[in-house]
């Protein structure tokens, strides 16, 4: 047969393969973004080359109006972000997974270094447009080409991981501020910590091609020969067997029954309730942000220096130490997210972050207390930790849940898309929001927190555990957005991997249950 691809790998292996190589720097890079610029704003050589960015040096109306462009400029990485995301409904499903997956992180790389050769303001403006624009389109697109090759025991566990990826990268891209810190009087200082995510989405560019495309595209294409091979790979079996043949068979079928898959579709509910499933996946990413973490990632550095009065080091060192929360809390999600299932999580991660927000805003009131202040910098690590925990990588596997095969791409483009906009908002309010109401502006986010809570319980259905049709049915049998959670909780659960009956039977092999999940 001649040499084995994807490395010579099958199964678990090959799964492992593609969250280390490719996963693994894309979600590294996006965590790392997210505070990089955050923890530059600060340093002088930063604030020489572009002034009008400066609120350490300034005061009254010039901080003021230095806040405002600082929040924009640093938002307007979120704005490509949106458009990167939303050109994914379109070459999603036209070139494949892994073609949008290397070019988008071929764009994140030029963007990278614009932004850290930036002599003047306007390149470092277009810079941060051009790495939005790459990082929105792998962010969309990772989380589809992952889950779609999971099989849906180990979905739960193994999408994620992206959160883990995500409070790696943010704690890296922290203590390499913190370390060119000490590089003082050279741009070096933030030219570097701007250029070093390139390695990371070199990676990911080296890899996408040595690894499998996603087998319900190749067939939805009529690629069927190709499919059969990633089938094979992923089933530890014959490319030419009768399992692959059957499930090539199950997923064909399921594509006639959807419909033509046109990413107009998710904006028509019929009996699949596609619209109301693509507004799950979008309110899901929007409470990923509107929980304000952003508040506390982009503005770690300044959170400690300017709003707690800390020296430069110290700030610098607790922002990125606080970073390691995010890991932490992502791998407390990756062993309870298919034992406890996703509502669990996300309901008691919104009521805890609240406390965590009110609580700040009570003990960053109490100026020039020493205690208050121990326990802000405790809620401000808890909340890191618990956001993991619920809203970091859960809510990317969530979109990627409630949409159908046929649309799938679109919506995962949709719903990230949302995930881009909400974050420009927050990027661009938070400076402003502190320069006016000070510590009161955590109020907001302890609101909306609780107000995720009941919205969750209401309208948001289990998928723990459930193959992709067994959502799909959920929605089927529903006739408003109340019921899905109802229904959910109705139909008998299946617990994939392991079905004992009373008189002893044995338990289902791994090889014969991912089979079933690839059908599915």
């Amino acid at each position: 047969m001649g040499l084995k691809p994807y490395f010579g790998l099958q199964g678990n292996a090959l799964l492992r393969a593609c969250v280390m190589l490719v996963v693994c720097p894309t979600f590294t890079c996006y965590g790392y973004n997210m505070s990089v610029a955050g923890g530059l704003l600060t340093l002088s050589a930063f604030n020489k080359q572009f002034p009008r960015m400066d609120t350490i040096n300034t005061t009254g109306a010039q901080e003021e109006e230095n806040s405002q462009i600082q929040g924009t400029v640093i938002a307007l990485y979120t704005v490509g972000g949106i458009f990167g995301a939303l050109s994914c409904v379109y070459f999603g499903d036209l070139f494949g997974r892994r073609k949008v997956i290397f070019f988008t992180n071929l764009i994140s790389i030029i963007g990278a270094i614009l932004m850290a050769t930036s002599f003047k303001f306007a390149q470092f403006i277009v810079a941060r447009l051009v790495l939005g624009l790459g990082t929105g389109g792998y962010v969309a697109t990772v989380p589809v080409w992952q889950s779609e090759l999971s099989p849906a025991h180990k979905r739960g566990s193994n999408v994620v991981t992206d959160g883990i990826f995500v409070g790696i990268g943010v704690t890296l891209a922290l203590w390499i501020d913190l370390g060119f810190y000490f590089v003082q009087g050279s741009s070096v200082s933030w030219r570097f910590p701007l250029a070093f995510q390139v390695v990371l989405s070199a990676i990911a560019m080296i890899f996408i091609y040595k690894l499998p495309e996603s087998p319900r595209w190749l067939i939805k294409t009529g690629r069927i020969e190709e499919a059969r091979v990633v089938l094979g790979a992923l089933l530890e079996d014959e490319p030419e067997s009768s399992t692959v043949t059957e499930s090539i068979e199950t997923i064909e079928a399921s594509l006639a029954y959807c419909g033509s898959g046109k990413w107009t579709d998710m904006f028509t509910n019929g009996k699949q309730r596609l619209f109301h499933r693509t507004y799950l996946a979008a309110t899901g990413q929007m409470f990923q942000q509107m929980c304000g973490v952003n508040l506390i990632t982009y503005y770690a550095t300044t959170i400690f220096e300017q709003y707690l009065g800390m020296d430069p080091v110290r700030a610098r060192v607790l922002a990125a130490a606080m970073g390691l929360m995010q890991p932490m809390g992502g791998f407390l999600a990756f062993f309870t997210i298919d034992r406890l299932g996703r509502r669990p999580l996300m309901l008691w991660s919104a009521g805890a972050m609240s406390i965590c927000m009110a609580g700040l805003a009570g003990t960053t009131s109490a100026t020039g207390n020493t205690g208050a202040l121990v326990v802000a910098v405790i809620f401000l690590y808890a909340f890191q930790f618990i956001f993991t925990v619920g809203y970091s990588g859960l809510t990317f596997l969530y979109a990627a849940e409630m949409a159908p095969l046929q649309i799938r791409a679109a919506v995962s483009a949709v719903s990230t898309s949302t995930v881009w906009a909400f974050n420009f908002l927050l990027a661009q309010v938070t400076p402003v929001g502190f320069s006016t109401i000070g510590n009161r502006y955590y109020i907001i986010f302890a609101v909306l927190n609780a107000a995720i809570v009941p919205s969750v319980y209401f309208f948001f259905p289990e998928t723990k555990g459930r193959s992709l049709e067994e959502i799909d049915e959920i929605f089927a049998q529903s006739n408003s957005i109340f019921d899905p959670p109802r229904i959910a909780r109705a139909m008998q659960r299946v617990h994939v991997g392991e079905v004992h009956s009373e008189s002893g039977e044995q338990s289902r092999s791994n090889d014969d249950v991912l089979k079933e999940d690839v059908k599915s």
